[in-house]
């Protein structure tokens, strides 16, 4: 009884004491709270210690309700880590950080808002700004705080500095201008501007410099006006900046402060000025008159920005041994802002560039700011060319900096100023270069953009061997656009077409999957264009292909040289480089290699079969091997190569005597052969659109479509028989006359027929027609008449065309006619003609 008398006691004197957390430790968990009130209502057997056991009953049956209504108090609750609202910031953040899981912590804030809440909605108990500072804290954290937002108010308008200021830093952490409680302080802000107290003045200006919205910055500018004319530094710093802000928010308002900014550049504290920099940067950028009236002032900065530069030691301003480096910055921006395309500002400023340029020292990073700020003043203003080569030189010092942020700025300069000052750059050439081995990505990134803009005609050839040497070991984000630079500077800087090409297959060779879709057709051009290396080229591209078939644009690139030059290719016999005895079995191994092979798409595979047809009229003892190759892929499961190899099956069975013109060669893309003539007639259109026109055929009435040449991956363009003009002779040469004459016409389409005629000694035999129409204009030829043209006019050959133009473009004509099966096409080309429904001039 004694022990228990003695527990009873204790507990007592805790509630007393109202030490909570000693009387948690006590009484455990709520279930000891529950054995304890089981215990007080038993009756009990001892009468004499009656009384005095009731009382205590009382106390812990009142500490059980306590302990009831508030689960927080419990020891076990939460794993032990809760704690009473009454407990300080220090303690708070220290159980927060203690926090295990994130269900831990989420669980400490909720009970720690709702304690905060529940004082909040009490009298004035002096812990407003207690609480609210472990608010802001959970703020910070990212958790909701919003019903904080009126105790921010509450607490600015409190008379306590201590309040004010957990009150007003609340207000900027909590309030912005979108919320209408923000509104409520303005008055509060306004009293305060006036307070005796420098502090609280400060207080004031630092959260309207922060979260003033614009009804607030009209309201308070005059405040601000007649706090930048006061004689205090420390709060005319202050007001300079909250002035800054005004400016951004009321543009309008900058008239109001250029005075006084104008003013406070007399003044000798370092924190006055810099505000007063800020604030008339602010003011120019704003409004160009007052950038017209600052200007007045250039000897005046001048001046300032000499003292710093050739103060001695200030232990208050000095920075790594460079005087105020923060003034100066912001000195220098200004003075590019008020000499940019002013002459007279521009040479006001030049000798103290020059002299902050040659003085600074760039060990340091206080240092190499004033220095890249330097530069970009240079370079900003009308300066003098050896003041620009000067900055130049800076950069390139920077360079060689071991700080990696300090060589990306100085590549980023150098980029900006390349075209304007190329000379200039080139002479850090070397150093850019030796930057594309950097392990920064970002670096390399800068270096690789600059190395670009310094190719030239000059340095072509050694610039590109260090482009080409990085593209070998180049990061694969890299490949894309280092591949692009490559092209480029190739195409317009080329010494040589051979020098061109062999480039350009190296990179397919290198990176060749990380190419543009166009460098297949462009290279194929360049390589129609380049007549003299077609015998290289063609030796060149085998080998690549025999060597490697996973680059699907190399590999197409080869395909289609192989196919139109694979004579040369056979002959064995080239200047330009160590021949190759190349049988028939050879080409035709290699291309179908290609067609059979798992990583050819089926554009290359597209390639492959119509290089392998084409070599049919180039070849003499295979063609029996090519007909099997192309036969198989009749039943191909890919439409496109089905298709194709079911044309060219046709052409094999019905119309051999045709596949020696149609498998010539090919001109190139946008050539000036009469492909290019062809080209020239469908200028402006998409080339590279598959047209789809039914062709009837000059002796009987099966349709097929009739293959040119291929000029892209997976398109194709397809020619055909003329189009129509409405009455004209197209073609008038070497005793043969062609004639178009319109039929029929209405508001959408037209007939036309074709007459060709023959005043020669001798008969034309194998005529045919060829045309081309835009992708908009649909054709059809009907059958002509015959394929002879009898000599000296006795007979003539017609043929109907029917063409229906949707679209009412106007369309040119273009006409191809072969004498012999054998012979090259002859060309003739139209003037516009107008669409169908308008009349002729």
């Amino acid at each position: 009884m004694s022990l228990w008398n003695a527990t009873l006691a204790r507990i007592s004197s805790t509630l007393l004491s109202r030490d909570w957390t000693l009387a948690r430790r006590m009484l455990g968990s709520g279930a000891r709270c529950a054995r304890l009130r089981s215990l007080t209502r038993r009756p009990l057997r001892f009468p004499l210690f009656l009384s005095r056991f009731f009382f205590w009953s009382q106390v812990i049956r009142t500490f059980v309700d306590v302990v009831g209504a508030h689960p927080e108090l419990s020891l076990t609750h939460s794993n032990s880590r809760a704690m009473s609202p009454s407990v300080r910031l220090q303690e708070m953040i220290r159980v927060i950080r203690g926090a295990r899981t994130q269900g831990e912590e989420r669980g400490v804030i909720q009970r720690e808002c709702a304690a905060i809440r529940a004082q909040f909605r009490q009298a004035d108990n002096g812990t407003r700004s207690h609480n609210l500072a472990k608010l802001l804290y959970v703020h910070m954290l990212g958790y909701p705080a919003h019903f904080g937002q009126m105790e921010c108010v509450r607490l600015i308008a409190s008379p306590r500095y201590n309040e004010k200021r957990v009150g007003y830093l609340g207000a900027m952490m909590l309030l912005d201008e979108k919320q209408d409680a923000s509104l409520l302080i303005t008055n509060s802000i306004k009293n305060d501007l006036s307070h005796s107290s420098q502090y609280v003045q400060s207080l004031a200006l630092c959260t309207l410099a922060c979260m003033g919205s614009a009804e607030m910055c009209r309201d308070l500018a005059p405040e601000i006006d007649r706090l930048l004319r006061a004689s205090n530094s420390y709060i005319k710093k202050k007001a300079a900046l909250c002035a800054v802000h005004m400016v951004r928010k009321v543009p309008e308002l900058g008239e109001l402060f250029t005075p006084a900014a104008r003013s406070l550049l007399s003044e000798k504290n370092h924190g006055v000025l810099h505000g007063a920099v800020v604030l008339i940067t602010e003011l120019c950028e704003r409004n160009p008159d007052t950038l017209e009236q600052f200007r007045k002032a250039v000897p005046e900065l001048v001046l300032m920005m000499k003292g710093l530069v050739m103060s001695g030691y200030s232990p208050e301003h000095n920075v790594a041994g460079i005087s105020d480096p923060f003034l100066q910055v912001r000195i220098l921006r200004l003075l590019r802002i008020l000499g940019r395309n002013n002459d007279t500002a521009s040479d006001a400023m030049n000798d103290l560039l020059a002299q902050v340029a040659t003085n600074t020292d760039s060990s340091k990073t206080a240092g190499s700011a004033v220095l890249y700020e330097t530069v970009l003043t240079v370079m900003d203003i009308k300066s003098e060319s050896g003041l620009r080569v000067l900055a130049v030189n800076i950069l390139g010092r920077f360079l060689l900096n071991n700080d990696r942020n300090i060589r990306y700025i100085s590549m980023t300069s150098l980029q900006k100023i390349v075209q304007t000052d190329h000379n200039a750059v080139q002479r850090h050439r070397g150093t850019i270069v030796d930057c594309l081995k950097d392990q920064d990505a970002s670096v390399k990134r800068r270096a690789l953009e600059l190395s670009l803009a310094l190719v030239s005609a000059v340095n072509i050839r050694s610039l590109m061997k260090e482009l080409l040497l990085f593209l070998s070991s180049c990061p694969p984000e890299l490949r894309a656009h280092t591949t692009s630079g490559i092209f480029n500077a190739a195409e317009r800087y080329a010494p040589s077409q051979r020098w061109h090409i062999d480039t350009i297959l190296h990179v397919l060779t290198t990176a060749g999957g990380d190419v543009r879709d166009e460098t297949v057709p462009n290279l194929i051009q360049l390589i129609t264009t380049a007549t003299e290396l077609h015998c290289y080229t063609v030796h060149k591209l085998y080998r690549a292909l025999i060597t490697d078939i996973s680059v699907q644009s190399l590999v197409q690139v080869a395909c289609w040289c192989i196919g139109e030059y694979g004579d040369l290719l056979l002959r064995g016999e080239c200047e330009e480089t160590e021949p190759v005895q190349v049988t028939e079995d050879d080409v035709l191994d290699a291309l179908e290699t290609v067609l059979q092979s798992h990583m050819s798409s089926p554009a290359t595979r597209g390639f492959a079969l119509t290089a392998t047809m084409k070599l049919s009229t180039r070849i003499t003892h295979n063609v029996d091997r090519i007909r099997s190759i192309v036969s198989i892929y009749g039943s191909c499961i890919d439409v496109e190569l089905q298709q194709r190899a079911v044309e060219y099956n046709a052409l094999f069975k019905k119309y051999d005597h045709m596949s020696p013109s149609l498998s010539s060669t090919a001109p190139g893309p946008a050539s000036s052969t009469a492909g290019g003539d062809l080209l020239d007639l469908l200028g402006g259109l998409d080339l590279y659109t598959k047209y789809t026109v039914h062709l009837h055929n000059v002796f009987n009435d099966h349709l097929f479509l009739v293959l040119n040449s291929m000029i892209s991956s997976d398109r194709f363009f397809f020619l055909f028989v003329a189009i129509a003009p409405p009455s004209v002779t197209v073609y008038e040469k070497n005793g043969v006359t062609l004639k178009l004459q319109t039929d029929t016409q209405t508001d959408t389409g037209m007939t036309v027929t074709l007459t060709a005629t023959n005043s020669t000694d001798g008969d034309i035999t194998g005529l045919t027609l060829q045309a081309a129409v835009p992708k908009s204009v649909q054709l059809q030829m009907k059958a002509p008449s015959g394929d002879v043209i009898p000599a000296h006019g006795l007979g003539q050959v017609t043929q109907t065309v029917l063409l229906n133009n949707p679209n009412k473009v106007g369309l040119h004509s273009v006409s191809s006619w072969s004498p012999h099966a054998c012979a090259h096409p002859q060309w003739t080309k139209n003037e516009l003609l107008p669409p169908p429904g308008e009349s002729e001039d």
